[in-house]
C-alpha cells in the first residue's frame, strides 16, 4: 500500500515539475552595431497623364412614374380587343347557324 502511494506521489512530483519546467520566460538582450545605412531611392518624377476630353453623357429619362396610368391604358385597350373579337366571333356563329334571335 506504502508502494502505491509512493509511487502516485512520485507521479504527481513528476508531472507538477514537468508544467513548472515548461513555464520560462525568455529575456534577450542585444547590442547593435550598424553595419551600413540604408537611404532610400530618390523618387522619380513622372508627368501627369494627358488630359482625355470624352462627350457628355447622354442624360435618358425612363419617365416610370406613369406607369399606373400606362398599365390602365393596356389593360383597357385589351378589354376591348377581346370584346371586339368575342362579338366578331358571335356574329359569325349566328350568321353561319341563320339564328335570329327568336
Amino acid at each position: 500500500m506504502n508502494k502505491k502511494i509512493f509511487g502516485v506521489v512520485l507521479g504527481l512530483t513528476a508531472l507538477a515539475a514537468s508544467t513548472a519546467a515548461s513555464a520560462h520566460v525568455n529575456v534577450g538582450v542585444g547590442i547593435g552595431i550598424p553595419v551600413g545605412v540604408y537611404a532610400p531611392a530618390e523618387p522619380l518624377y513622372a508627368p501627369p497623364p494627358p488630359v482625355v476630353y470624352a462627350p457628355a453623357p447622354v442624360a435618358v429619362a425612363y419617365g416610370d412614374y406613369g406607369w399606373r396610368a400606362r398599365e390602365w391604358r393596356e389593360r383597357r385597350e385589351w378589354r376591348e380587343r377581346e370584346w371586339r373579337r368575342h362579338e366578331w366571333r358571335e356574329h359569325e356563329w349566328r350568321e353561319r347557324h341563320d339564328w335570329r334571335g327568336y
